[in-house]
């Protein structure tokens, strides 16, 4: 349980956390300023008092070797001690027996101390000592005869307190001045900062993504601006891919959603009438239904390769090392379990690379299916993985017509589908998701022609460190 004095400097950490940067340079500012005037106002008190001390003793010792030398000529009893002024230095002489003798009218001084009677009997030659009455003397006690003389000056401390007022003065001047100045040199220095924050609050009032803030100022603040600026940009890039995928999505689904109303409502209409039977005969109805489930199929794969897209990233799975013959082999069965009819043929060899096993295998399959649209039914497609150099390259051959060349360019765009391949189911989103996935994983995707005439679809992925190549195998899987 926190006490109160626990409380109160977490109270002070958060009120200082609130003050504006502006505030808090104002105060530091001030701050340093009134640190410094008192660190050298107590410097030169102490250099004042030590040379007044110093001027002081030197006047006391010059005084009274003066006088003892009149005591010792004259006598300790019948030295002249002329009247006390009323102002100036004080003066004393101690006899053999210990009295003591002072000029008329001059203010009682001190009880001569033990240590000043030890001077006057002998045991030592002079003493500089200080009292703490209320009148701060300071006395010299110096040997004369069978006794000494004594000579004492009050503390004079106007010219210390003169001083202090003064430094104290300057000081509140300085702090003031101070203030006044940190929070001019903040309010300019920031000026940058409050133009960048209102252009933030501009944009993110407007939403208005294309105006870039003007690039300003110097160092952190340039830095600062340019990583908004940049930003900005890639807001920008991200909302026009959204609003692309949503107007592609539109367009791609409005085919299917029609093709499947308008057979819905067929089947309603005739089933409301009673005129199912009649109207349509078993192998219609059945073709009907067919025809039903197929476009149902293409719109959950389109829905799924949608959201595979929607995500903007690879995919939630880690990074791990991993085969990627044993990917490919994987892909090749899945793909072989959904196209019977298509026989693909491998040519792998073990080539380890650091990637995800989902999203590659996502992406293989993506290759090998679209393969399998154009493949002539006594032509395998071809699938062939080798280590060259330090990549480890993939290539899907078919035998189809190829692609032609104007439709090169665009084969990984998104919903790009050639006018050959419009008659063929698919949604033109699969060979956009391998162009994904191998970005991601940092690799390159590139189409050709291949030796048969067909397409040639080539992904090149970095290997490994420690790649490990073993002896390729053929396997043909119908």
């Amino acid at each position: 349980m926190s006490t109160p004095a626990d409380r109160e400097p977490r109270r002070l950490t958060r009120w200082w956390r609130r003050r504006s940067l502006r505030t808090r340079l104002t105060v530091i500012a001030a701050t340093a300023i009134a640190v410094s005037v008192f660190l050298a106002f107590q410097v030169a008190i102490e250099l004042l008092d030590w040379e007044l001390r110093h001027t002081t003793e030197d006047q006391l010792r010059a005084d009274s070797r003066v006088l003892a030398a009149n005591a010792e000529r004259a006598g300790l009893a019948q030295v002249q001690l002329p009247p006390y002024p009323g102002s100036g230095r004080l003066v004393r002489v101690i006899l053999p027996d210990g009295s003591t003798r002072t000029p008329v009218g001059q203010p009682a001084l001190p009880p001569v101390s033990e240590h000043a009677g030890r001077v006057a009997q002998g045991a030592s030659a002079d003493l500089m000592e200080s009292t703490d009455s209320d009148d701060d003397f300071l006395i010299y006690t110096l040997r004369a005869g069978d006794g000494a003389v004594q000579v004492a000056g009050v503390a004079d401390e106007s010219q210390t307190n003169q001083l202090g007022l003064g430094m104290l003065l300057i000081g509140l001047f300085c702090v003031v001045g101070g203030a006044l100045v940190g929070r001019a040199v903040a309010r300019t220095g920031l000026a940058p900062i409050d133009r960048l924050a209102a252009a933030a609050v501009r944009v993110a009032h407007t939403l208005d993504l294309d105006a870039d803030i003007p690039d300003e100022g110097g160092g952190e603040i340039r830095q600062l601006i340019r990583s908004i600026n940049d930003m900005l940009a890639a807001l920008r890039d991200s909302r026009l891919a959204q609003r692309l995928l949503a107007e592609d999505a539109a367009h791609e689904l409005k085919t299917p959603l029609t093709s499947l109303r308008l057979n819905i409502e067929l089947l309603i209409r005739l089933d409301r009438r009673g005129t199912l039977d009649s109207a349509l005969p078993s192998e219609s109805r059945t073709r009907l239904l067919n025809d039903l489930g197929a476009q149902v199929a293409e719109l959950s794969t389109l829905a799924a390769e949608l959201t595979d897209l929607a995500r903007g990233d690879v995919s939630d799975e880690s990074t791990e090392l991993l085969d990627l013959a044993d990917v490919v082999v994987a892909a090749a069965t899945k793909a072989s379990s959904r196209m019977p009819d298509v026989e693909v043929a491998l040519d792998v060899d073990s080539v380890w690379v650091s990637g995800r096993p989902a999203a590659l295998q996502r992406a293989v399959l993506n290759l090998i299916d679209n393969a399998g649209k154009w493949s002539p039914a006594d032509q395998p497609v071809q699938v062939r993985l080798h280590a060259r150099g330090a990549s480890a390259v993939l290539e899907v051959d078919d035998a189809g017509p190829g692609i032609d060349d104007a439709d090169v360019p665009r084969v990984f765009d998104r919903f790009y589908r050639a006018d050959s391949a419009r008659a063929l189911p698919g949604s033109g989103l699969g060979l956009s998701i391998v162009q994904r996935v191998v970005d991601a994983h940092g690799g390159r995707a590139t189409v050709a022609r291949s030796a048969r005439g067909g397409a040639l679809l080539r992904v090149d992925l970095p290997a490994a460190p420690i790649a490990r190549l073993t002896a390729g195998e053929d396997i043909v899987m119908r």
